[in-house]
């Protein structure tokens, strides 16, 4: 085994992953420290595709995050704002036939599940802990952390995120950018035959460039506003400017505008994307997941990559051989199938910007760049 001893900087999904699939395969000590004072149950819906639930079986937390969210085989309908169908996006089974093409969940629940299992196989979480600084030394990077101590690791996993205050330190020029688009956020009720759709506008407007919902339950759903970049300073609460975003959506998404009230929790904020190139690392200390490559969710693979890079690293890293070469196997391995999503996630974010451009085709996009990712990661 190349390592022995880890430290992961950061407790989101990525982190986590990373944390339990080192315990499960052997490392001795894998400690995680999260900048956070204590776990909040906070956030909104996400949406899995099957090959982040591959990963989840694999580390053996798929059955408490099917438990908890709600699979759908039937795909996803794309609409046209008035509420007519476009067409049935069968949504292709990136993790294997065994498991569901796609599911949807509130993230703190998948968050908990990730928690509990990295708890019982041992990892130690230090909770309002940060990085400061690191330095390598040849087999070994030391660490100094905001509670003044200093340790050494067999490696260090960076996992904080498209906003990491440690990417700049691994000598990692790229920084992250504006997409052209902002995103609100609700978990809210729907009906029974709502099974998960996007809607989309017929030209330029006033109104949201997009909207679409996801169930996470028998009962609810996950919606998402794609719109410009900033809070519109209009004097509207931020349920009654949601409503004005969705006004022209027709069908499903009647009810869904109706169901917002100004009891609903929203949430809205800047969509950026980063993508960087390999190398990731520095000597012992590499960075993963959105410190490296975060997009828009317009395929629904932020996430799924994410875990991947978490669970494909700790296969390299846990066996026998020479750190560099595993990272370079892993960069091999990774890149491609990334830079694929980044690809088709930026080609969206583009014609959401620029509706009713004669070559856009977005359903193509979305349905190609799924069917690239079913051969495993």
């Amino acid at each position: 085994m190349t390592v022995r001893s880890v430290l992961i900087v950061g407790g989101g999904f990525t982190g986590l992953t990373a944390a339990i699939a080192l315990a499960q395969r052997g490392v001795e000590q894998v400690t995680l420290v999260e900048r956070a004072p204590a776990w909040a149950r906070v956030g909104h819906g996400v949406t899995l595709q099957g090959n982040a639930l591959k990963v989840f079986k694999d580390i053996g937390v798929l059955d408490q995050v099917l438990a908890k969210g709600f699979a759908e085989d039937e795909g996803v309908t794309l609409f046209f704002q008035d509420g007519r169908v476009m067409m049935q996006l069968k949504t292709p089974r990136t993790g294997g036939e065994d498991l569901p093409p796609t599911i949807g969940a509130l993230r703190p629940d998948l968050h908990e599940a990730l928690l509990k299992r990295a708890e019982a196989l041992g990892v130690e979480i230090r909770l309002g802990t940060e990085l400061v600084s690191f330095d390598n030394h040849g087999d070994q990077a030391s660490t100094l952390l905001s509670d003044g101590t200093t340790e050494f690791w067999d490696l260090v996993i960076v996992a904080d995120g498209i906003k990491s205050q440690t990417r700049p330190k691994l000598g990692i020029t790229q920084d992250r950018g504006p997409s052209g688009l902002g995103i609100w956020r609700a978990v809210t009720t729907r009906l029974p035959h709502m099974r998960g759709g996007i809607a989309f506008p017929f030209g330029e407007g006033s109104g949201a460039y997009k909207v679409g919902y996801t169930p996470v339950s028998d009962t609810h759903c996950y919606i998402f506003v794609l719109c410009p970049p900033q809070r519109v300073d209009n004097g509207l609460p931020d349920w009654q400017e949601v409503k004005r975003l969705m006004a022209d959506y027709h069908g499903d998404f009647d009810y869904l505008r109706e169901s917002i009230t100004e009891d609903t929790f929203l949430n809205f904020q800047e969509i950026e994307w980063i993508f960087v190139p390999a190398p990731w690392h520095q000597g012992r200390v590499i960075a993963l997941g959105e410190a490296v490559h975060a997009v828009p969710p317009l395929i629904a693979q932020g996430a799924a990559q994410c875990v991947e890079d978490a669970a494909i690293l700790a296969e390299y890293v846990t066996q026998p051989g020479d750190l560099e070469e595993q990272f370079a196997a892993f960069y091999e391995r990774r890149i491609p199938r990334i830079k694929g999503v980044v690809d088709a996630s930026m080609q969206l974010a583009d014609w959401e910007l620029h509706p009713g451009a004669p070559e856009a085709d977005p359903g193509r996009v979305m349905a190609e760049a799924l069917i690239a990712l079913v051969p495993p990661a």
